[in-house]
């Protein structure tokens, strides 16, 4: 997905992930295919990969740093709805004999959820929250008179674009959604606008 100019993940090149679509050119032509999916990633923070650990100290410049991170440009960021930052992992959760939730909870709890959404979305063209636009986030995202204060300051502090508004209100809905709330409330946004990304990369 690299741009051919500047090496970067450019909008052009992430342009599917609104889309739907990809467009292949060549000599003879571009050809366009559906493309609906679901884009999981990962990247290390430099170069060196400890930018940030609290154990082994980065040997890599600031300088370096910041353009290796830059490389995915913020149009691409824009287009992604969870970022998620993995610590190192501690030896004592790591030899924690107890289990966690089992899959058959976190598949209830889901497909609860993807029900609510089914019946919202009723007699539509969408089929989940994922699927909304902006003229659909305004009528399908209410949120409690008490959080609209929390989603302005995060509009400010963070510097969000519409895209990211958007897609917070979004995600938001879907946390609502796994609680059985009929409205976005403090706790949703809270939960969503902490997914954002808030190292370099911004």
């Amino acid at each position: 997905m690299n741009c051919r100019n500047s090496g970067t993940l450019c909008w052009k090149c992430c342009s599917s992930l609104e889309d739907r679509v990809v467009s292949i050119s060549r000599a003879q032509g571009s050809v366009t295919f559906p493309a609906n999916f679901m884009l999981v990633g990962a990247m290390n923070p430099c170069p060196c990969g400890y930018f940030g650990d609290p154990l082994k100290q980065c040997t890599c410049a600031p300088g370096i740093v910041s353009r290796y991170q830059k490389r995915i440009s913020g149009p691409f960021l824009d287009r992604v709805d969870i970022f998620v930052e993995v610590p190192r992992i501690d030896y004592e959760k790591l030899a924690d004999d107890r289990l966690g939730e089992k899959s058959e909870k976190v598949q209830a709890r889901v497909t609860a959820s993807r029900k609510r959404q089914q019946e919202r979305f009723k007699g539509t063209k969408l089929n989940s929250n994922a699927d909304m636009s902006a003229a659909d986030v305004r009528e399908y995202c209410k949120v409690e008179e008490s959080a609209q204060s929390l989603l302005k300051a995060a509009m400010k502090q963070l510097n969000l674009s519409a895209r990211a508004f958007h897609r917070i209100l979004k995600l938001a809905r879907t946390i609502a959604d796994h609680e059985g709330a009929d409205i976005i409330k403090a706790p949703h946004l809270a939960e969503a606008i902490q997914y954002r990304p808030r190292s370099l990369l911004m």
